[in-house]
Parts: structure tokens; C-alpha cells; sequence
């Protein structure tokens, strides 16, 4: 069974910063691109950032020169470290293979920026 397990979200202030993880099955991880996706009140689901087996990244537009991320592939676990955050970034974040597999959607971990 995949499963794919978020946390280190958090409530912190605007310009601060959180780091995220997700750690997933190995059966899928070290065969799978990732990605951070994340969904916020009464908008579609976005991706964020991947990372492909080689680490190669793709960032969004919004979170270009703030977010990285990375893979640790021992672990089987992939993070986001954002930087800078601001209250647009409020949302609930999710990992999961790309493309994306709809069985595969964990719980999210909550991001919520104050201003």
C-alpha cells in the first residue's frame, strides 16, 4: 500500500519559515518524480515545486528564489524548506507522485502565514 505522509506545517508570521517533509512508501519513491502541491480556501489544488529522480526542479511562478525543494532518497522522503513566507501561501500542502496518482493524496499538512 502507498502511502505518502505529510508534516511541519505550522502557523508562523509573515517573512519567516517552515520547512515541510513527506515521507512516502519506498516501493514508489526512488522510481517517482515528486511534487509539493497545495490547495488553498476556495481554489483548485496547484502544484508548487518538483523534483524529478535526477533532482532536476520545476517551481511555480509565485514561489520562485523562496521555496526549495529536495529529495532525500535513503529516507525516502522529500521536503519543501519555503523561506519568506507570506499569507498568500496559507493553504493546506500535499506531496504525490507526477504526475499526480488520485489515491495517493494524503491529509495535507496546514501552512497559515500572518501578516
Amino acid at each position: 500500500q502507498v502511502q505518502l505522509v505529510e508534516s511541519g506545517g505550522g502557523l508562523v508570521q509573515a517573512g519567516l519559515s517552515l520547512r515541510l517533509s513527506c515521507a512516502a512508501s519506498s516501493s514508489i519513491f526512488s522510481r517517482s518524480a515528486m511534487g509539493w502541491y497545495r490547495q488553498a480556501p476556495g481554489k483548485q489544488r496547484e502544484l508548487v515545486a518538483s523534483i524529478t529522480v535526477g533532482s532536476s526542479n520545476y517551481y511555480a511562478d509565485s514561489v520562485k528564489c523562496r521555496f526549495t525543494i529536495s529529495r532525500d532518497n535513503a529516507k525516502n522522503t522529500v521536503y519543501l524548506q519555503m523561506n519568506s513566507l507570506k499569507p498568500e501561501d496559507t493553504a493546506v500542502y500535499y506531496c504525490n507522485v507526477r504526475p499526480t496518482v488520485q489515491g495517493y493524496w494524503g491529509q495535507g499538512t496546514q501552512v497559515t502565514v500572518s501578516s
